[in-house]
């Protein structure tokens, strides 16, 4: 019969509770830990073992996750479990940035242990599910070793590579991806709605302008990564006069013409930098640079 990795889940807020509980269900002898004790109170329930401190905790498990407010938060546990974490795996699943998993990285390899970086993007109700989703970074042996105990969060597990700070940085693009797409939507909205036209019937030809959108990607990351940006269908002059136009239509609509305006002022920038006659891909040289 095969023993089950021992597990501590520290912090257990509504995200940490559904981490807590899927390793349960999975079989994983489970020790938690949160500030205010009695969030544990279900997963004793469920057959959880509540530990008296974080060091207990963290003494308890084999793998030891973590998923607390922010990198602050973790940084206080620091003196509280350093000295038992030694030969340990410690899985960060709190958000932060890249610079502050690699830092983070730096201090678990000096008490001795090894680290994992998670980024969820899925929600708490969802872990344990098909539907999760998180990504990890970190050293590749490392994921592979314990794989197997992390997918009892969810069959959505994806290693993207030794640098800790990977996990986060997609996790970023993916939601500066999300944003860039809800706002074009909900401004679409504002924009047929100014006209009479509902949302709902807005939705099909947003979906399918999506589509349209998502098939190009293939070629402009090539175009990216070649650095090599054809105007296979237009230029960027010729995008930046319809973004101006767009502008007009919202102010003559009386919707808030902010997020047009805002991208025309980005494809000017690139127009400016000598990119006008290229691609639209060639957007990507002006977000590679800081704005002075």
């Amino acid at each position: 019969m095969r023993k089950e990795v021992p597990v501590a889940v520290i912090g257990l807020g509504l995200m940490g509770q559904a981490l807590a509980g899927a390793f349960l269900r999975a079989g994983h002898p489970t020790t938690v830990w949160n500030r205010t004790a009695a969030k544990a109170d279900p997963l004793v329930a469920e057959g959880a073992a509540r530990a008296g401190s974080v060091a207990e905790a963290v003494a308890a498990g084999s793998l030891v996750v973590v998923c607390v407010t922010d990198y602050a938060a973790l940084a206080g546990l620091r003196p509280l479990i350093g000295a038992v974490l030694g030969g340990k795996v410690l899985v960060n699943l709190t958000s932060g940035t890249s610079e502050e998993a690699r830092e983070a990285a730096e201090w678990v390899d000096a008490v001795g242990a090894e680290y994992l970086v998670g980024a969820i993007m899925s929600m708490p109700q969802e872990i344990g599910t098909a539907e999760s989703f998180i990504l990890y970074s970190g050293p590749q042996a490392v994921f592979e070793r314990y794989e197997a105990v992390l997918r009892a969060l969810g069959d959505g597990v994806v290693h993207l590579g030794d640098d800790h700070g990977l996990s986060t940085l997609y996790a970023g693009a993916g939601v500066s991806l999300m944003w860039s797409l809800l706002n074009g939507f909900l401004h679409g909205a504002a924009l047929l709605g100014a006209a009479g036209v509902d949302a709902s019937a807005f939705v099909p030809f947003a979906r399918q302008n999506i589509e349209t959108a998502a098939g190009w990607l293939a070629g402009y990351a090539r175009q990216v990564d070649d650095g090599v940006y054809p105007a296979l269908d237009a230029t960027i002059e010729s995008h930046a006069a319809a973004m101006g136009m767009l502008v007009h239509e919202s102010e003559v609509a009386g919707v808030n013409a902010s997020l047009p305006r805002f991208v025309k002022d980005l494809a000017d920038r690139a127009i400016a930098e000598g990119h006008g006659g290229n691609g639209y891909a060639a957007m990507v040289e002006v977000f590679r640079k800081p704005r002075v």
